[in-house]
């Protein structure tokens, strides 16, 4: 079993159409993490990678659907997770200014 640290909750920002709006709408910023990581674990991660940042909330969805094949075996698709972290008034983000 890998213990789950902050290094390895986050793994990348999200970047669609979907997270773009949900963010100007809501003050919110979405990542993929880690499938194990729960939301106290994400937001900890959040605020210790970006100090000037206080998350009010998190949301996570699970991805991961069955694929039939036809005529060989089913299974699964690769398991990700989301996690819309919507950040408290007058906080945000900027990915162009980071260097972590």
């Amino acid at each position: 079993m890998k213990l789950i640290t902050l290094a390895n909750v986050l793994i990348a920002p999200l970047v669609s159409e979907k997270a773009t709006r949900s963010g100007d709408r809501e003050n919110s910023v979405a990542f993929w993490v880690n499938p194990k990581a729960s939301k106290v674990d994400i937001k900890k991660a959040v605020e210790a990678f970006f100090p000037n940042v206080k998350v009010e909330s998190v949301r996570t969805l699970v991805k991961g659907r069955s694929k039939v094949r036809f005529g060989q075996v089913e299974g699964m698709t690769k398991r990700k997770k989301k996690a819309y972290v919507t950040l408290a008034q007058g906080h945000q983000i900027n990915f162009a200014e980071f260097e972590g």
